[in-house]
Order: C-alpha cells, then structure tokens, then sequence
C-alpha cells in the first residue's frame, strides 16, 4: 500500500481528493475553502501533536506503521513434505498434528533454564496507559498459556501512589500489582514475570527494589525502542502529574512549571504533556560489568532487550550479549508501538524486522564459528500469527537447533484483551451487534469458546473477576496461535521445534532470497530434481 505523506489514518488526517501529488501528498489544486485536515493543514493548528498517533485515543489505543517494507514474511512459502516424520515415530497413528511439541525453553545455559508452554514472549509493557488499563488481563492470560511476560520501563517512576528516598524507590504499588497479578495464575513451572529496566528506572534503583522486595527472578536491561529510538513517552493529562514526574526527573514537554504554559493548559489551548525518558549510551566494558552487579545483586537471569539499529549496531549488540552471557536477547524489527510512537519513526527510521533478522543470524553465525557465546534468541516485531513464527524460527537454524527460541509481541496480545474486555463490557450492558449474538450469544461464557475448559481448570476462580475476560480472551488467542502453529509444523512433518530448519521454507522472490540466503522455490527445485530422477536405478 503506497503511503500518502499528507495523509495518515494513525493522525487522523486525509486529504481533499484522492489523486494527490505522488511526492508530497498534497492535492493537486490546494483550495483556501477546504474544510479537511490534511497532515500540513492539521499541523498549522496542533504543531507538534501530529507527530503522534491521535491524542484522544492514548490510553484506548495501540499504533503501528502502515508502510509497505518490501520484504516480510509473506514473501516465504513453507515447505510441505510428504515422506518420514521428525521429532516423533513416523506412524499414521502418532503423527498428528495435535502431537507436535511446541513447548520451548529459553535461558538454556543457565543452571535452572526457564520452560515455556508455548513459545511466545509478551515484550515489555510498561508505563503507558494502555498497558496498565489491560494489565491484568495480560499478566494473568500469560500465567495461564505459560509463558514470560515483561514489565516494562517508567512503571515505578509513573506510579503516583511510589514512594521515594533519596532518589530510590521503596515502595510501588503498581508494580507490586504486576506482579502479584501474574503470580496468581502462575504454576511456578513453565514462564515467569521479568522487570525491564532503562535509564531512568536504573537512575531509580528499580532493579533493587523488584529483586529484593518483590522477589523478581528476572532483570531485562532495554537499549533503545522497537518503535523509535529516543526513548520512552506517554502522555499526561493533569498538571499535578506533569509537574510530579517532572519532580522525579524526567523530561516534560512543554515544561508544566512554566506559568505560562500552566495557564494555556488550563485555558484549553493543549489538553496533555510529554513526558520522555532518556536515552542511554551503552558501551560493552560497562555492560558486562552491569550484567555482573545484577548477577551479584540476585538477578537470577539477565536479559537485554534492544530496537531496530543500524547493522554495525546489531553486531555491537551481539557482542555484548556474548561477552556478558545473558541468558535471553531480543531484537525488534521496526514499525510498532503500544503507545506514544512518532508517526514519522514507525514508518521510516530503523530496520524492518526479516532484513534485521538476517543481520542478526549473520552476527550468531560469525560468534558460532568463533567458539563464541550466542544467547538465546527472541524475535519481535509485528508478529500477529502462526506462519510468521514459524518462518521466523526455522529461519534461524544454523546447524543442530533453532536459535531463536520464541517470538515476542506486544500489539497482538493488547488487541486479544481489550477487544475481550469491551465484548464483556458490551454483553454486561445488552449492547452486542444482533449478528455477534446470533452467531456466538450474548454470554461471554458463551461466545468464548474456551470459558468453559478454564473454569474446569481453575474451579475456585469466577470469570469475569478473578480471570477477567480479557485473560480469557488473551489465552484463548494464544490457544489459536498455537494449533496453527502446530498443524503447520505436522505439514512439514516436524514434530517439534528444535528439528524446524531453513530447508522448511523458500523464498518467493529473489529479493527475500538475497537477504537472507533462503532459497527460491525454482533455485530449490532445480537443485534437488534431477539427482532423484537421472540417477534412477531399475
């Protein structure tokens, strides 16, 4: 889809007409008497607010880029076979595809590696209002379907209720719900609750104070955003906010102790502050020597989170990784955001996520050749459904095992909750669409259709209250997501994800082909054709 410059649904923005100038955007006859708010048009009235997904959904909201990268996961095909079975006995009455094993483990070089059900992240969500409208609905769907989700950055720092001395945080109640909601459904066995923490959080002593008071197992440092590179940002909509984080030390925009500003706040004239985090600037000395202290500290795993940066940065990173031996590393591919993103970022700055990918397996093969520690490797990056993960993982198998061990999201989960909560909401109220109910009912009980196995599994839990329906909701994407995965795998014959390799894709295009060294399907096909028919022995 071509992208208009001048016109932008996450802005809110269109133009007049719609054969505009292919450069600019604009139409080709820019009237005066022209009512639409074009991106310029919205911009000479809201300046600096266009640069951002629309202000009046913050908090209800999640927002992604909508440029066509020319290169994604569609532009792989999975290999079907037909002759023998890997990861399982290849006997028509075990080889179904409800038998695949999709469970993972991450954090494999440590003394006590961490197992998932499914191998599936949930990347840090941390201080934006949409994260913590669905937090409980995230944290407790994710204990449910076994796997790790990610407190993410500012938690503390944005917690109006945390309490400080000397620059510290004692106390967070907000965090102390995190985690505490995960736990509450957790098995103990399979996942776990991770804190991720940037500059600001570490300027904070957040890290302390989740490992020594709230007992977390897992630090995750953050270089840098998926979505941009500048930073955290949320917006706020009370002075009294704006001016007590600004108290705590962080960047607010316009500046709240400013009468001035104070008064056009108050007069109407903008309705929210900026408020950012700062940026770090990592060097590998210090990291290995930060992965160290936290170790010493009680960190029982360290991970390290990073963006889409240019490609002598993803070696850098790799390098760190390695030399520090954190127990998991993810890299985001660019175009997301749960909230506060720049438009303009999400679309053209950093790497998208199959050339990143590339990149990174190109560092993991060069460490793996060097005798080098490779870290257990997550993916993220706009990831919403089976096929992707599956090309994404057996993409990654260099030789004996898939490298990346799971695939992390964000978006797609925050969509399965909220969407959840609202049809909830929508049922409690009488208010579903007459063609939802009478294909589904009007009972959420009812219409999701795994309410009835939790309530089996979980029998002293009511839902709609001690599982809200957005767990319900995000367990139950997570249940799709994973019978796809594995019919998909039971297609290739394998029966497992550690035996998925590069030979169970091709390319469709000699572009894909290039970049990451995946063959085309008439590159395949001429190579391995003719061996099985010309040397054929009566």
């Amino acid at each position: 889809m071509q992208i208009i410059e001048n016109s932008r649904s996450t802005t809110g923005t269109k133009t007049r007409v719609q054969d505009v100038n292919p450069t600019s955007g604009m139409c080709p006859l820019c009237i005066e008497e022209c009512n639409v708010l074009c991106e310029v048009g919205k911009s000479a009235f809201r300046g600096r607010e266009v640069l951002y997904p629309s202000p009046e959904y913050f908090g209800t909201s999640t927002a992604s880029s909508n440029k066509d990268f020319f290169l994604d996961w569609s532009h792989f095909q999975i290999m079907a076979e037909l002759i023998g079975a890997y990861g399982i006995e290849p006997n028509p009455d075990k080889a179904f595809f409800e038998n695949v094993d999709i469970s993972t483990t991450v954090a494999t070089r440590n003394k006590k590696p961490i197992k998932l059900k499914l191998p599936f992240v949930i990347a840090g969500l941390g201080s934006t209002a949409v994260a913590k409208r669905n937090w409980e609905s995230l944290a407790k769907g994710s204990a449910m379907a076994g796997i790790i989700e990610t407190v993410g950055e500012n938690v503390c720092g944005m917690d109006s209720e945390a309490t400080y001395a000397k620059g510290k945080v004692q106390s967070s109640p907000d965090m102390a719900f995190r985690i505490s909601s995960y736990r509450e459904l957790w098995d103990g066995k399979h996942g776990d609750i991770a804190v991720q923490t940037n500059v600001e959080d570490g300027r904070g002593g957040v890290d302390d104070y989740v490992m020594s008071k709230l007992e977390v197992n897992i630090i995750e440092r953050k270089w840098g955003q998926g979505a941009k590179a500048i930073g955290g940002e949320v917006r706020l909509d009370s002075l009294d906010r704006a001016l007590d984080l600004k108290k705590r030390g962080y960047l607010l925009l316009p500046d709240p102790e400013d009468k001035a500003v104070q008064a056009a706040f108050k007069a109407g004239a903008f309705k929210t502050f900026e408020r950012h985090s700062r940026v770090g600037f990592p060097d590998i000395r210090s990291f290995v020597e930060d992965v160290e202290k936290l170790r010493e500290k009680g960190a029982k795993y360290v991970f390290l989170k990073t963006g889409a940066y240019r490609p002598e940065i993803v070696a850098f990173t790799m390098k760190a990784a390695s030399m520090a031996k954190v127990d998991m590393l993810t890299f985001d591919g660019a175009g997301g955001g749960t909230g506060m993103s720049p438009v303009p970022m999400m679309n053209e700055m950093s790497t998208p996520t199959v050339h990143l990918q590339a990149q990174m397996l190109a560092c993991a093969d060069i460490l793996r050749k060097k005798g080098k520690f490779v870290p257990d490797l997550i993916m993220a990056g706009g990831f919403v459904n089976e096929t992707q993960m599956y090309k994404s993982i057996a993409m990654s198998n260099l030789g004996g095992a898939p490298l990346i061990k799971g695939i992390a999201m964000a978006r797609s989960p925050i969509l399965a909750a909220m969407k959840s909560q609202y049809f909830a909401r929508q049922a409690k109220e009488g208010k579903l669409a007459k063609s939802f109910t009478d294909e589904y009912g009007a009972d959420p009980e009812q219409f999701f259709i795994l309410a009835r196995d939790l309530k089996r599994e979980y029998p002293g839990k009511k839902l709609g209250k001690d599982i809200p329906y957005g767990a319900v909701g995000l367990y139950t994407y997570f249940d799709r997501l994973a019978i796809g995965l594995r019919q998909m795998m039971a297609g290739s014959r394998k029966f497992s994800l550690e035996v998925l390799d590069r030979g169970d894709i091709m390319s469709l295009t000699p572009y894909a082909a290039k970049v990451t060294g995946i063959p085309t399907i008439d590159e395949m096909a001429e190579k391995v054709m003719p061996g099985i028919l010309e040397f054929w022995d009566e």
